[in-house]
């Protein structure tokens, strides 16, 4: 069974989630590990949290916003709450953003000291962002470096300090910012999220108290800790309710992640539905077998997952979830109990919803969101927080919530609807019909202004034989209206993602905006 919701559980730091762990667990429990393979329990990540997090703090101040620019790692997780033993502020940099938007959220958070690793950087191939934040005016401090440092009495201290950790770590209060994130950027400009250690504890206890957990299972996460749903759900949600977090540093490395699944003994695997679908055609038989259940965010499960995971890997529920980095990120998702195709499952306990009708669409509205998870607010460019109105978010996603379980089906985006001829068409529901048709392909569509219907829909495909002809087949078999089929096609070799597996339809609208050739 779940554990019962409390509304105040999220009433606490980070660290000290992290302790209070420790002493429900047991110190010696095994706790994190990635593919070196060298497992770290309760008591060594606090001590090599407090003996890293000492040496960060010789160079940066208290509450200072520190960039963390690292992959998927123990590493990563050490400095993490290293940080957060010393009251300076994680500010997690996605590095596959680009030069232009790494140094903007730098920028803009006032960041002056990043770390990472030579080893990172150099298999990354990734000098030129380290010369473009150095450009900038930000010092980049490589963990090798600060390791080589940590003589007898740093060590001495972090023993110590690991024995008493509440006489030694930093006193923060539940609401200060526990850490800065940046939205995926893939309708615009990545925004500064400040997510306080309330709403990120939260969050985990969210989740706990709607899908049972056993500390005896392991977390496999190949997400990016600069992706909240990497930072939370692969690592906070595991390392705070006693499953191990098993880092990965790319779910790009289709064939050696499936394996690794099966040696490291996952028992839940976080990833999208693109990288999904590739683990399980690349996986051999067994490999994915042994998981209880996969979850899925950051966009919609096809059908095709469900059934290729089912066919190939046996009774592996696939649970389609929904959130926002601005959320912590975990709002809704189904249940290995009760998985609903097609839904994004049922809403976290504690969160509240507004749905406000939005013209022009049918059948749900505009959703907002308030509770203990919900951000503190925007970065602003002077330095501070732009805080929500009455507290409440503006998901900008078209939803319907149904029932008394609160169950979630997600229509679309307000930004993915056009307006065709005085109609209002998602689309979603454009791509939903490609996805159909091509299940095995890659598909995003946009708006395109038109002289005489206002908007035209604009279908990129990494299909070499997509056309319009089984697509408007298929409308009429499902009996969708014609205006929902594009009539434009753009056949490329690879339809553009970011960083987070999402669609990087910024970059498909430039490619629109070149005017290239259509079928």
């Amino acid at each position: 069974m779940p554990r019962a919701y409390d509304a105040r559980a999220g009433e606490r730091s980070v660290f000290d989630a992290l302790l209070e762990a420790r002493d429900r667990y047991g110190a010696k429990k095994p706790i994190l590990e990635d593919q070196n393979r060298t497992p770290l329990s309760y008591t060594d990540l606090i001590r090599g949290s407090f003996a890293l997090g000492r040496k960060i703090a010789g160079i940066t101040h208290k509450g200072e916003k520190v960039g963390i620019l690292l992959p998927s790692s123990a590493g990563a997780v050490v400095t993490f709450f290293g940080l957060h033993a010393f009251g300076r502020i994680p500010t997690m940099l996605n590095f596959t953003a680009g030069l232009r938007n790494l140094r903007s959220a730098c920028k803009l958070a006032g960041v002056k000291t990043v770390l990472t690793a030579h080893a990172f950087i150099e298999q990354g191939k990734l000098h030129d962002l380290v010369d473009a934040l150095e450009a900038g005016g930000a010092t980049i401090v490589y963990l090798e470096d600060l390791r080589a440092k940590i003589g007898l009495a740093d060590k001495l201290f972090a023993a110590t300090a690991a024995m008493f950790p509440h006489q030694f770590r930093a006193r923060l209060h539940f609401d200060e910012p526990g850490v800065v994130l940046f939205t995926s950027g893939s309708f615009g400009a990545p925004r500064g999220v400040v997510l306080s250690h309330r709403n990120l504890v939260a969050n985990v206890h969210q989740i706990e108290a709607h899908i049972a957990l056993d500390p005896a299972w392991v977390m496999f996460n190949p997400l990016p800790t600069f992706h909240c749903f990497g930072l939370t759900g692969g690592v906070l949600l595991p390392i705070l309710t006693g499953m191990k977090a098993f880092q990965y540093p790319s779910p790009l490395h289709i064939k050696q992640i499936p394996a690794l699944i099966r040696e490291s003994g996952a028992s839940i695997l976080l990833a999208t539905d693109t990288f999904v679908n590739q683990y399980a055609r690349s996986a051999d038989p067994g490999d994915l077998s042994g998981l209880r259940f996969i979850v899925c965010g950051a966009e919609k499960v096809r059908e095709e997952t469900h059934n290729l995971i089912a066919e190939r890997f046996g009774d592996v529920p696939v649970l389609e979830g929904y959130g926002a980095t601005e959320a912590s990120p975990v709002v809704a998702v189904n249940k290995p109990t009760d998985n609903r195709r097609g839904t994004v499952g049922g809403m976290l306990p504690g969160m509240e919803t507004r749905i406000e009708t939005v013209e022009g669409i049918a059948g749900g509205g505009r959703l907002f969101l308030r509770g203990p998870n919900v951000m503190a607010g925007y970065l602003n460019d002077k330095g501070g927080v732009d805080p929500l109105p009455g507290g409440w978010h503006d998901t900008g996603d078209v939803v319907t919530i149904e029932g008394d379980d609160r169950w979630v089906t997600i229509k679309g985006r307000v930004k993915r609807f056009a307006k065709i001829g005085g109609e209002m068409v998602s689309l979603t529901a454009a791509e939903d019909l490609a996805v159909a048709v091509w299940p095995e392909g890659r598909h995003a569509v946009i708006a395109m202004p038109d002289k005489k219907k206002g908007e035209r829909l604009v279908l990129f495909t990494d299909r070499s034989d997509a056309s319009v002809e089984p697509l408007l087949a298929h409308a009429q078999t499902l009996g969708a209206p014609e205006l929902s089929v594009p009539r434009k096609i753009v056949r490329i070799a690879e339809v553009p993602v970011l960083g987070t597996g999402k669609t990087d339809y910024v970059a498909i609208q430039r490619m629109a905006e070149t005017e290239p050739r259509a079928a």
